[in-house]
């Protein structure tokens, strides 16, 4: 790995990080990223006597299973409360609602929202649609159910990280062709939007952790399958020609971090589209880093993105 200058309370942790991530057995790649994720606790865990939380089965998109998402309901009275759908990474084919469960806490605890996590299906065995296909049926479930969830249908929004970000961005974009729930705000926390892996930081960055361009070649490879003779702008949001009408965005964005470029030149689209855009780069930062919750730019890049989503959906 070449000499990059990450921030000191990262660069401890950083040889015990995988840089190379084996594809071609998916389930023992899938476990080892648990593990990994579990290993990792978090710097202020939330209890149920600030989050409650319960499974539910919900229906899927027409034709397809039924899907499972986690509910989390923020401790104490209210008349109604936000929504807040929420995505989990993991490159379209590692994750679920277990892997990003401390995530949709904190989400809950920071911003008062009722918060519903999807188990969507993963890649390769489901390639798109069928995780962004879920994703919108569980956001149809949700404004469908406000009352009973106790959620103002005009304050619901999505949000994820990582590929959990690049579905909560073609989220957004079906969402509003499609005519389906209004979407209040969109959180894309260092967001996997572009397919054609050709900005700078995709092409330099071929040895960071977590993530590099290799795994992003898998990674697209799996949800799309091999070249593909057309590309969505749903599976794909940087190809995207219009994207006026959007809900306002967060986009975050990691200094050494393949995925850096195409977040931030999604956010400057998205501002030359005439929607509002809070940006944010951290420097010294990878792809995942917030795992190392402790770290100063940890508490700084989580405490952005839960008061940009607060105030987008509490108005303060």
């Amino acid at each position: 790995m070449s000499e990059r200058a990450y921030d000191p309370e990262l660069a401890g942790i950083i040889p015990l990080l995988p840089v190379e991530t084996d594809w071609s057995d998916l389930e023992a790649a899938r476990s080892a990223i648990a593990e990994l994720v579990a290993s990792m606790p978090p710097s202020n865990p939330i209890g149920e006597d600030r989050v409650r939380f319960e499974d539910r089965t919900v229906p899927g998109p027409s034709d397809a299973p039924e899907l499972s998402v986690r509910v989390y309901t923020p401790a104490g009275e209210a008349a109604t409360r936000p929504g807040v759908l929420y995505i989990h990474g993991g490159g379209f084919c590692f994750g679920s609602v277990e892997f990003e469960h401390q995530g949709a806490l904190l989400v809950a605890d920071a911003t008062g929202a009722v918060v519903v996590s999807v188990d969507y299906r993963l890649a390769p065995e489901n390639p798109f649609p069928a995780g962004l296909e879920d994703c919108y049926a569980a956001l149809q479930w949700l404004a469908k159910e406000a009352d009973g969830l106790g959620v103002d249908p005009d304050r619901i929004a999505v949000a994820g990280q990582s590929a959990g970000g690049g579905l909560s961005a073609g989220l957004a974009l079906l969402a509003r062709d499609r005519g389906g729930p209004r979407l209040c705000y969109q959180m894309l926390g260092m967001p996997e939007l572009d397919h054609r892996l050709e900005t700078p930081s995709m092409k330099a960055f071929e040895d960071t952790p977590l993530w590099n361009r290799p795994n992003a070649v898998q990674s697209w490879r799996c949800y799309l399958g091999d070249a593909p003779d057309e590309v969505s702008p749903y599976a794909s949001p940087s190809i995207a020609t219009d994207l006026s009408g959007l809900p306002p965005a967060f986009v975050s964005a990691m200094e050494f971090d393949p995925l850096r470029d195409e977040g931030i030149e999604y956010a400057l689209r998205l501002l030359a589209a005439g929607v509002s855009v809070e940006l944010h780069h951290y420097p010294g930062t990878f792809h995942g880093s917030s795992l190392v919750a402790g770290a100063g730019v940890s508490k700084r890049a989580n405490s952005d993105m839960m008061g940009a989503l607060a105030r987008a959906l509490n108005g303060r």
